[in-house]
């Protein structure tokens, strides 16, 4: 049985139910209908049912000075303060089915700096020509202002009216699918934004006060209406919509393996084997538990290859990437070969704190290896992308590492056009909360050495200026298509040579050959050798194999250079 959200009884007759343990009554409005008191159920539920249909606008009141929209609305009008609307998607087309695991090739995007839900679909043909096979998200769940990245929802089931109607983000996947492009989305269980989230007022028990968190109490996804609600809000995606796998936010700070465990077991039945479909952690406790076979989790994207990629390729070391700042080049093999570097070891940067447990029984594409994503970029003060970071040479070799390992790659938007434009922070609040905001973001800098003065920190762009916004969006750089052709050339020979091996593939040792450079090999399914060189240095070594390489970016162990060989069994 549905929980949450509106659901049609019969043409023009609809149930609403609310869930309000702190209420002793609440009363359901409809637009341009008398109000109806909504009935008391067991547990802090609420019930109404009315005349209604696609497009009725409804909102539930708490008490005179209060209305507040539905928690599970699938459409707002007016902002998420307005009205809830009633919506009813046709069912996705039954003809699509997916794409295994290891064909994936992730690409994130915004949608907003992607001009909405049209704009994304604009892009795809020339996505699917690049080798890309899937994008991926940031949320799109309505937030408060015109402009967010994402992770300030407070509505999660209703798509953000600045980027388009859920029929807009309906034909998106279906384009997606029509050009054999897989889609996922992020999705955010771990906290609300601060703007917007009415839960307080009503249904306190959502959350655990005595459990604190950066944005206030723990979401109580131990409690059945709380794991209902996002249990729900996981099959909208998957099923009204289309969707074809989940990115979870930050689920360390869920705090609760048995949900996450309970979530992707109810997802899986609900779903059936008959669809491919893949779900995806951020999780910094580099726990590989949840990634066993049985789990049902298909991968965890690796921040420790990121960290560890761009200390070799900046020299920075400040705030966490003190973690990975000495011997970085060992800690790169550890992680080519069991996947993260963290494994129980203690963390300088967390004071001490052990991270992490053994990996290297898991298979390579149980990780999802970047060189940027949004937070990667969008957490520096002022959003530099890597290719203002690091010399063109050995941005390229580390681009074709990450193509043509067997961790799964994903990319960010705009860095296979070379793109400079910034990414930064950015918001749509005000007043008090607005400044909140700027001077919490200006004071998370304080560790690192180029803003450790009020006067540096004074220079972090405002997250709330419109320019944050408009600077972000992408342009392409002066050797665009370079980059491009790059990136094709690189994703094409994935897809001939590598992806074929995937399954079954187990990595058969790694190691550091001087302070910038490493190689690698790895023992591919269908039974051939996959090796790699990568040196980051300024002096050259010597080739590991004399045979012509699959792919080299410079002649093989130059400095600044790559190279990829396939070896027959």
């Amino acid at each position: 049985m549905t929980l949450w959200g509106p659901v049609e009884l019969e043409e023009g007759r609809w149930r609403f139910r609310l869930w309000a343990p702190d209420r002793d009554a609440v009363t359901l409005e409809i637009e341009d209908a008398a109000p109806i008191a909504m009935a008391a159920q067991a547990d802090g539920w609420f019930l109404a049912e009315a005349p209604a249909g696609p497009g009725t606008r409804y909102r539930f009141r708490l008490d005179p000075e209060r209305a507040v929209p539905d928690p599970a609305s699938r459409r707002q009008s007016g902002g998420v303060h307005g009205w809830s609307v009633i919506t009813a998607l046709d069912p996705p087309a039954e003809s699509w089915r997916g794409r295994p695991w290891t064909e994936t090739v992730i690409y994130e995007i915004h949608a907003g700096l992607a001009e909405g839900f049209a704009g994304v679909r604009a892009r795809l043909p020339e996505l699917a020509e690049l080798g890309v096979t899937a994008i991926e998200l940031m949320p799109v769940n309505a937030f408060s202002g015109a402009r967010n990245w994402g992770y300030d929802g407070v509505l999660p089931f209703a798509p953000a009216e600045a980027y388009g109607s859920p029929e807009d983000l309906r034909a998106l996947v279906d384009a997606a699918h029509g050009h054999g492009l897989m889609i996922f989305m992020d999705v955010v269980y771990n906290h609300f934004g601060p703007d917007g989230n009415y839960l307080g007022a009503y249904a306190s028990p959502f959350f655990h006060a005595e459990r604190h968190t950066p944005w206030g109490g723990a979401v109580a996804v131990d409690r059945p209406p709380v794991a209902a609600f996002f249990r729900e809000n996981t099959l909208m995606w998957l099923n009204d919509y289309g969707f074809d796998g989940l990115r979870f936010d930050a689920v360390h700070a869920i705090g609760d393996d048995r949900f996450l465990d309970w979530l992707a077991g109810e997802i899986r039945s609900a779903i059936g084997p008959q669809r491919h479909v893949h779900l995806m952690l951020e999780n910094e406790r580099n726990d590989p538990d949840r990634l066993m076979p049985g789990r049902r989790y298909d991968a965890q994207w690796n921040d420790d290859f990121h960290n560890v990629l761009h200390v070799l390729l900046t020299g920075e070391r400040d705030a966490y990437y003190a973690d990975f700042a000495r011997q970085p080049t060992e800690k790169l093999a550890r992680c080519l070969e069991q996947g993260f570097i963290y494994q129980g070891e203690a963390s300088p940067h967390q004071q001490g704190r052990t991270r992490g447990a053994p990996s290297g029984h898991l298979p390579p594409t149980a990780f999802i290896a970047f060189l940027q994503n949004h937070d990667q970029v969008g957490n520096r003060a002022m959003g530099e992308r890597i290719i203002d970071l690091t010399d063109p040479a050995r941005l390229r070799a580390a681009t074709a590492l990450l193509l043509l390992m067997p961790q799964i790659p994903m990319l960010f938007m705009g860095e296979e056009v070379g793109a400079r434009s910034p990414f930064l922070f950015f918001t749509d609040f005000h007043d008090e909360l607005a400044d909140a905001v700027r001077e919490g973001r200006r004071r998370e800098f304080a560790g690192f050495a180029g803003f450790s003065s009020a006067e540096a920190r004074a220079r972090i762009p405002d997250p709330n200026a419109i320019e944050a916004f408009g600077q972000s969006r992408i342009a392409a750089g002066e050797d665009a298509e370079e980059w491009r052709t790059l990136y094709r050339n690189l994703l094409a020979l994935r897809h001939a040579y590598v992806v074929p091996g995937l399954e079954g593939c187990r990595a058969m040792g790694a190691r550091a050959l001087s302070p910038n450079c490493v190689s690698a090999r790895w023992r591919l399914g269908t039974g051939r050798h996959l090796s790699i060189l990568l040196n980051l240095g300024d002096a050259p070594v010597d080739p590991i194999l004399a045979d012509p390489p699959l792919f080299a970016t410079n002649s093989p162990g130059a400095p600044a250079s790559f190279a990829a060989w396939i070896e027959e069994p």
